[in-house]
């Protein structure tokens, strides 16, 4: 533990997965800024290659990009490697590639989105990526850190795990309902949350700390009446910024959180205090 900035991530190597996303971004950001050297990691591996060569020239930061697909244990493994042959080894895993609700034909989403009628295919990809996934990353990943007997791993859920979703926040000034959150995401995010705390007991004797970041909605050009009637059920009263959660993210990788394992860390503006 560094005695002067607990906070600093100076010397260590980071892996982001599905580092391309909104958030995703961010956390690379948080990383790089913390002194740490960080790969971004997703399914489109030029478009990682472009971000890691965008961040290590506007932050003189050491970042490579490298295409993972998380549901694939051949895919992690060759990130694993393809990392440990570069640095040597990994600190930090963040746990960030997900997927949400996403419908092919917008006027069917309405209809689609109903739990009476939500497809099974979409449950099923939900769990491979939201959960198989997060599992694949961390057995491999993770295991190369208990054996280092050192390493942070941190699993990206939601409010929405903790929480059921307010559906009223999808429907439009007539009345009408745009969308339905499905049950696929708030599941998921709730085994996220769980396997958090089995991982924790698990390596918590290796020296690998395992814990959640559970996120509030980012506002991220929705319809203004969501965003209004989001921020409105919320106690600081406004959707979080893309950059709300770079201090979090930090103090779950550094040295700052070392007496902390299987928590789950809410920053969510207070949206869950009520």
């Amino acid at each position: 533990m560094s005695d002067t900035n607990p906070f600093s991530l100076e010397g260590r190597v980071a892996i982001v997965t599905g580092a391309l996303g909104l958030l995703g971004k961010q956390h690379c950001i948080a990383i790089v800024e913390a002194g740490g050297a960080v790969v971004v990691a997703d399914i489109n591996e030029s478009a990682c290659i472009s971000m890691a060569k965008e961040l290590a020239g506007q932050h003189s930061a050491t970042a490579l990009g490298v295409g993972v697909d998380i549901i694939s244990r051949s895919s992690v493994m060759s990130l694993k490697d393809t990392v440990l042959k570069q640095f040597g080894k990994i600190d930090i895993l963040v746990n960030n590639a997900a997927i949400n609700d996403m419908f092919e034909n917008p006027a069917a989403a309405t209809e689609l989105s109903q739990f009476e009628n939500y497809p099974l295919e979409l449950w099923q990809k939900s769990l491979d990526v939201n959960v198989t996934g997060t599992f694949l990353c961390s057995q491999i990943v993770g295991t190369e850190m208990s054996r280092k007997g050192k390493g942070s791993i941190i699993n990206i859920a939601s409010t929405y795990g903790i929480v059921a979703p307010d559906q009223s926040l999808y429907k439009r000034p007539d009345g009408s309902q745009s969308f339905y959150k499905s049950a696929a995401y708030p599941v998921t995010k709730g085994a996220v949350i769980s396997f958090t705390r089995f991982l924790a007991a698990y390596w918590g004797g290796k020296g690998v700390r395992v814990n959640t970041l559970s996120p509030g909605g980012v506002e991220n050009s929705q319809d203004e009446y969501f965003i209004t009637k989001y921020s409105a059920r919320t106690p600081l009263g406004r959707m979080a910024h893309p950059t709300d959660y770079k201090g979090a993210l930090v103090f779950l990788a550094s040295d700052a959180s070392r007496y902390m394992t299987g928590a789950n860390l809410v920053v969510d503006g207070g949206w869950t205090a009520w």
